[in-house]
């Protein structure tokens, strides 16, 4: 280990510090002539797929589908629930209203993302209600806002949907959108 002599702050006294002293290699010298970077043109090939076989084929066959105006869409990946725009307190509030206007009126016209969001509280709310029993009534009665609309679902839904194990709600999609922000509009039914 060479000791290096380096001067103080002060230029007028000298210290010797233990760091070993710097030794300089010569290291080769790049070519002068450098190339732009081409990026992902079509006429490249990615060197992580080769230059030959199906993969660079169908790469070439994306990358002209994008230059065509097609449409990319992403996956859902655990995407368990529509969000509504909403914190969670004002999405169940919601939620549990439509379900209740739902089952009061018959039909009701919402967006059709709200109605696949609800689609299944109003099943699970038919379902209990055929089940029958005391616990099915109390987790209705928790759920919906009209004490009246529990005692009539109770009484009505075993008969109307004895034949029919699950698919109580039908949703017909409207022909025109929402104006103001173009929601897609929809019915929502009971069958």
């Amino acid at each position: 280990m060479a000791l290096h002599l380096s001067a103080g702050h002060c230029g007028s006294c000298a210290f010797v510090s233990r760091r070993p002293a710097l030794r300089l290699t010569a290291r080769p010298q790049a070519s002068p002539a450098v190339t732009s970077f081409a990026g992902l043109r079509t006429s490249n090939k990615l060197h992580s797929l080769g230059t030959a076989g199906a993969h660079s084929n169908s790469l070439q066959s994306l990358l002209q589908l994008a230059q065509n105006g097609s449409q990319w869409f992403a996956m859902r990946h655990r995407k368990k629930l529509a969000k509504l725009g909403r914190p969670a307190d004002q999405r169940k509030h919601l939620l549990r209203s439509l379900t209740t206007e739902v089952l009061r009126h018959g039909k009701i016209k919402t967006t059709l993302v709200k109605a696949k969001a609800m689609r299944k509280f109003v099943d699970k709310m038919v379902v209990l209600a055929k089940e029958g029993g005391e616990h099915s009534r109390r987790q209705v009665q928790g759920f919906l806002y009209s004490k009246d609309l529990v005692t009539s679902l109770f009484s009505e839904v075993p008969d109307r949907y004895a034949d029919r194990s699950s698919g109580f709600t039908r949703i017909i999609q409207e022909p025109r959108v929402r104006r103001g922000d173009s929601a897609t509009m929809c019915v929502i039914e009971m069958v």
